[in-house]
């Protein structure tokens, strides 16, 4: 059927109201009050910067460790202690191995693991007073509108055309049917995170890929209220071990909060061999640990929620700039895999993109010889400084743990070079094996105490979507999932989403794939860990998805 959509321009259209999407915002909006104040021409309106946001509140969807370095912060909001959510300081940061049955503390804590002067933080709590700050600056953020599709013009983009609402899940409209709006500008800014639906289009569409397809983890946390005495506020521990197979990357944390909360998880490398593996399983297994179990005994699960991450580092960061469009946050890999930090060199890139638009503006510029600018001031910022150091962390592991320490610490002494300067990836799906006839191992059911099946775990999320509207989980081939998926790799997609939204179901002699998308906690593991590359994550109707207060 043919759609009129309403249309608005804007100068600035921001997709995705994370730190990176707000940094670029209210940045942009002080550095427009300042501007006009000085009589400069021509004048400028922070009320022409659009941010979109798909949660139904601001910080609904923001998920991490989270530890956060304040540099970035400091420098957007330079009083920022009087009034920003910082849960507390870090006090004390511990590096622990595990065996089954002990752990052992490293008696130096190493560099990567040191947290001195960070913040333990609810990332949603901090997102949200952001949006404060942004809509008090006069930008205007529409919560519950997702970007489905770029509108592309000539080498760049124009805009992006927001999710329709009010379809069923046979894509016809119900009664309260609203069109999405075209909304077009003259930049727009891909914040969406990782893996973002609108930024895997672009780079794709136009060749914006580096050296190295990006690498991912997936991140699986779950927030507990814990007896008092159990954990100090402040207390950051980092673990390394059981039960990652050392041929496999991943490991643990524990962060100690206000409140006797603790906020813990366990992350992996979307790169095992075994398709069968499951991150879920690992985490609640590694629950199971002597030192975490006496932690969370008497304790209560209070929130649950997953996130894929971009490790790839430099060498997969895709070409950032566009005519009319910029990347930031981690759409653009701005993450630290070394540290796995990120919220700082997500909001310092989303003030550089923000120092770039405001030249376009004033020029009245935003091709791409204009906007490369962003691009050089990453190069002359922190953000490759710390970057460049660890541009081959993450391929060092490749081969498994051993190998990887091995190669880290020439990296260390050689500025990040290792032996071998650039150090090739693959695609993280390349590395699984067949499963040969192996048969299906049986489904974790966990103790509902200290461990938890994943519908448990779903509910804690506050994840909701309306079921009636079409399904956000695009299978291009439906028969190889029943077929040659079956044979071969035994359905991955049921162990690595860590939301039970992906189930082999008979129907008489044949299976079937069902996708129970309502459960979805948007963490594209399954856009990116598909072992044929024919699932596409798209956005479902605007406000659907986790609530991740207070996480």
């Amino acid at each position: 059927m043919t759609i009129q959509r309403e249309q608005l321009e804007a100068d600035v259209l921001i997709v995705g109201a994370g730190p990176a999407g707000l940094s670029c915002a209210l940045h942009l909006a002080n550095l427009i009050k300042r501007h006009n104040a000085s009589g400069a021409k021509p004048e400028l309106s922070a009320e022409n910067i659009y941010v979109l946001e798909k949660g139904r509140e601001i910080g609904a969807h923001q998920l991490s460790g989270a530890i956060m370095n304040p540099s970035a912060l400091a420098e957007l909001v330079p009083d920022f202690a009087k009034t920003a959510p910082l849960d507390t300081p870090v006090t004390d940061s511990a590096a622990l191995i595990f065996t089954q049955k002990s752990s052992y503390r490293i008696p130096i804590t190493p560099p990567p693991f040191n947290n001195a002067g960070n913040y333990v933080i609810s990332l949603s709590k901090l997102v949200k007073w952001m949006g404060g700050l942004v809509e008090s600056a006069g930008v205007n953020l529409f919560k519950e509108f997702g970007g489905a599709e770029l509108i592309y013009s000539g080498d760049g983009i124009a805009g992006v055309i927001t999710e329709d609402k009010g379809l069923d899940k046979n894509g016809k409209p119900k009664d309260n049917f609203t069109p999405g709006y075209e909304l077009r500008a003259k930049v727009t800014v891909l914040a969406e995170g990782t893996r973002g639906s609108l930024t895997k289009q672009l780079v794709t569409k136009k060749k914006l890929d580096n050296i190295n397809p990006q690498s991912y983890g997936i991140g699986i946390k779950e927030l507990w209220e814990v007896p008092p005495g159990k954990i100090q506020p402040g207390f950051v521990a980092h673990t390394l071990g059981w039960p990652v197979s050392s041929k496999m990357y991943g490991g643990g944390w524990i962060y100690g909060l206000q409140n006797n909360r603790v906020s813990l998880g366990l992350v992996i490398a979307l790169e095992y061999e075994d398709p069968r593996f499951d991150p879920h399983v690992a985490f609640q297994t590694w629950k199971t640990h002597p030192f975490v179990r006496n932690l969370l005994d008497g304790g209560q699960l209070v929130r649950y929620g997953a996130k894929s991450l971009p490790y790839g580092g430099w060498y997969a960061m895709p070409r950032n700039y566009v005519d009319g469009g910029l990347i930031v946050g981690d759409s653009g890999s701005f993450l630290d895999s070394q540290r796995l930090k990120g919220v700082h060199l997500a909001m310092k890139s989303g003030m550089l993109a923000a120092e770039t638009i405001f030249e376009a503006l004033k020029k009245e510029d935003y091709s791409a010889k204009t906007l490369q600018a962003y691009k050089e001031n990453i190069d002359h910022s922190y953000i490759k400084t710390e970057l460049w150091k660890v541009r081959n962390f993450h391929q060092s592991f490749r081969n498994g743990m051993l190998d990887g320490f091995f190669h880290s610490g020439l990296q260390q002494i050689t500025g990040g070079r290792g032996l071998i300067d650039p150090m090739r990836a693959h695609a993280g799906h390349e590395a699984y094996g067949k499963i040969y006839g192996r048969p299906a191992p049986e489904r974790f059911k966990g103790d509902g105490k200290l461990t938890f099946d994943r519908l448990t775990d779903v509910y804690h999320s506050g994840t909701r979507h309306d079921e009636d509207q079409p399904c956000h989980l695009k299978v291009r081939d439906l028969d190889i999932c029943a077929t040659r998926c079956v044979e071969e790799y035994g359905n991955p997609c049921q162990y690595f989403c860590p939301a039970a939204v992906y189930e082999m179901a008979k129907e008489g002699d044949t299976l079937k794939l069902k996708i129970n998308a309502a459960n979805c906690v948007h963490c594209k593991t399954c856009d990116i860990a598909d072992p044929y590359q024919i699932i596409d994550w798209v956005v479902p109707e605007g406000g659907g998805g986790p609530n991740y207060e207070g996480m």
